[in-house]
């Protein structure tokens, strides 16, 4: 049998939550002070939209580790959509006026080239992240500047042309997980230029 650490990340990278909150939560009864074992136990929970105890756990982390940056970022998440009313009998995706399609100005749009597992199991619903312009190609990165993935081609060179031009956008993850990501981009400011140019195809 699978030591009870690789369980935990066995499970985790199934999206068994459920499992993995139950692994976790063995591991702690044999040391309650495992940092790592803690934010797995606080990220399952978030997966599993129990925010109240997810952030009793993150903060357990803080008291061992004061600059723990995963404990500190998910408690930010937590508080955030607290902000936005949601609750545990909310899905998590449905945060009040994020995603609402908008013809021509917001696309929902799966990433290529991802990064690898770890950096996206720790992506959550509603995290905004960065459109970089780099070598013709639209990178997607966290606030952090790490790597998530690419926007396609075709929807890249479109929207460089735009930027350049003038027009600004806000990007957030829609849904992920480890081997697909969604994220939906809104035009939240138009050029003169393309005044009359809609940012995404209205087919």
């Amino acid at each position: 049998m699978l030591p009870l650490k690789d369980q935990a990340i066995k499970y985790a990278l199934e999206n068994n939550w459920k499992e993995a909150i139950q692994i976790n939560q063995l591991i702690l009864e044999n040391n309650p002070k495992d940092i790592d074992a803690l934010n797995r136990l606080g990220f399952s929970y978030l997966k599993c939209q129990k925010f109240k105890e997810a952030k009793k756990i993150f903060e357990k982390v803080i008291s061992f580790d004061k600059t723990n940056p995963i404990a500190h970022k998910n408690i930010k998440k937590i508080e955030a959509l607290s902000g936005n009313k949601i609750n545990e009998s909310n899905n998590i995706h449905n945060i009040d006026g994020l995603f609402i399609q908008e013809t021509g100005k917001t696309k929902s749009i799966e990433l290529r080239n991802l990064a690898d597992k770890k950096t996206l199991l720790l992506l959550e619903t509603a995290d905004e992240v960065n459109l970089v312009i780099k070598r013709s190609k639209i990178f997607v990165q966290k606030p952090d500047k790490t790597f998530i993935g690419m926007l396609p081609d075709d929807i890249g060179m479109r929207l460089i042309s735009l930027i350049n031009g003038g027009n600004e956008y806000n990007a957030f993850i829609m849904n992920s997980d480890d081997k697909k990501v969604t994220i939906f981009v809104k035009e939240v400011k138009k050029s003169k230029k393309f005044a009359n140019q809609p940012s995404f195809s209205l087919s």
